[in-house]
């Protein structure tokens, strides 16, 4: 038996006046999602938690199956982990993005969505000129950067305890000003507001950002740190389903989770975030990852940053994009292959274009192939999702229910 999952990053949307009152999906030409779901089973699921924010981090670890409530600690740990940092039980991580800020708001959580060449330069001047004591600095992909504090590797320094600090994600304060998200609530949150102000008057003179503002891009005025916490422990995916699995992703923190889990990074060349990603080679490397493994995740991050740009129509044409490109020919292999298998296909959580931030409503799934039979025969959208008899309510159980359900 051979699974698939297809996760559209942030796909699910609200109407939007841009697209004459439909959501992205509802706008958009999926002929292979509408066949799925058509013949399948669509359903939504809680992936946000009561009382946890919503977030890829979040969300992707409960469609795995793992209970975020028990086994989430923090982003930061998820995208450490993808960077191979070995990190002690005592060490804790933030993420820290370039952002944009105009006037005193949050204007860009990505700085434009920065170069990870650019950002190679201006975390090295961070590293060298400014960074604070017993903290190290871990270079991601384009904005995403890893902040380590490393302090109690000191003999005679024990570790900072950040239990009660609050941080903000910058994605989630879009338009709004950065003063009332700043880091509070713990002794050492004066360390993380001074390297906010010290980053932002080193980067306001850095050759990066003079360059940004003659090409009209922008700047990375600031560092914000966010998403703290301690390496989590999950068990193995193979441990708890018994099947070995692999994942396409250009997201750190999705490489992340699954290393923790136990699976194989698959390689597809030409993976970004954004809408340039080749969706052909992730198609491709997922067919071609079919005989290596029961269970195949493909990730695309698309959807997600065209709707926290406010970008409808490149929404839609992601959408379309995973559809043509990875969906239609994953299924085609599926149905040439002589084995049974099933596929689900789901956006993670909602990312609104209108808002340009993630919203914890229960976003659609549908699940196709061996013994699975459905009572609403619609195209996959949110409305009809929500029309459907299944809504699972806890998210972590939907994995159980995708790989076994039917099948005994």
């Amino acid at each position: 038996m051979k699974y698939v999952l297809l996760l559209p990053d942030g796909a699910a949307d609200f109407s939007l006046d841009a697209l004459d009152g439909q959501t992205p999906f509802e706008a958009a030409d999926t002929p292979t999602f509408d066949r799925l779901a058509t013949d399948g089973r669509q359903g939504t699921v809680v992936t946000t938690p009561p009382g946890m924010p919503c977030g890829s981090d979040i969300c992707t670890m409960s469609l795995l199956g793992y209970d975020p409530a028990r086994y989430h600690t923090g982003r930061a740990p998820l995208e450490a982990a993808a960077l191979g940092l070995d990190l002690d039980d005592f060490t804790t991580v933030f993420r820290a993005n370039w952002v944009t800020v105009a006037d005193g708001k949050m204007v860009d959580h990505s700085a434009g969505a920065i170069s990870s060449q650019e950002s190679a330069a201006l975390l090295d001047a961070v590293r060298t000129q400014i960074a604070p004591p017993g903290m190290a600095l871990h270079l991601g992909v384009s904005y995403r950067n890893i902040l380590q504090d490393i302090d109690h590797l000191t003999p005679g320094h024990p570790p900072r305890d950040y239990a009660e600090l609050d941080t903000t994600a910058p994605h989630d304060i879009l338009g709004e000003p950065i003063k009332k998200h700043r880091p509070v609530g713990s002794p050492h949150a004066d360390l993380l507001n001074k390297l906010i102000d010290d980053a932002a008057e080193l980067l306001a003179e850095h050759e990066i950002n003079a360059a940004r503002r003659e090409l009209d891009e922008p700047e990375a005025t600031h560092l914000w740190p966010w998403g703290q916490g301690r390496p989590p422990h999950l068990p193995a995916f193979a441990d708890k389903y018994g099947l070995r699995g692999g994942m396409i992703t250009a997201v750190d923190l999705l490489a992340g989770i699954a290393r923790l889990v136990g699976f194989v990074r698959i390689d597809a060349p030409g993976q970004t975030s954004y809408h340039d990603t080749d969706y052909a080679a992730a198609g491709r490397s997922a067919v071609a990852a079919l005989d290596d493994f029961d269970l195949v995740v493909v990730h695309v991050e698309a959807p997600d940053e065209a709707a926290h740009a406010g970008d409808p129509a490149t929404k839609v044409a992601a959408i379309e994009a995973i559809d043509e490109h990875v969906a239609a020919p994953l299924l085609d292999a599926l149905e040439r292959r002589d084995e049974p298998f099933r596929v689900m296909a789901m956006p993670d959580h909602y990312t609104r274009c209108d808002t340009r931030m993630h919203d914890p409503t229960p976003p659609p799934f549908l699940i196709y192939g061996h013994r699975v039979r459905g009572v609403l025969h619609r195209p996959f959208t949110e409305a009809n999702a929500n029309e459907s008899d299944l809504h699972v309510a806890h998210g972590h159980e939907l994995m159980e229910y995708f790989l076994k359900a039917g099948l005994a």
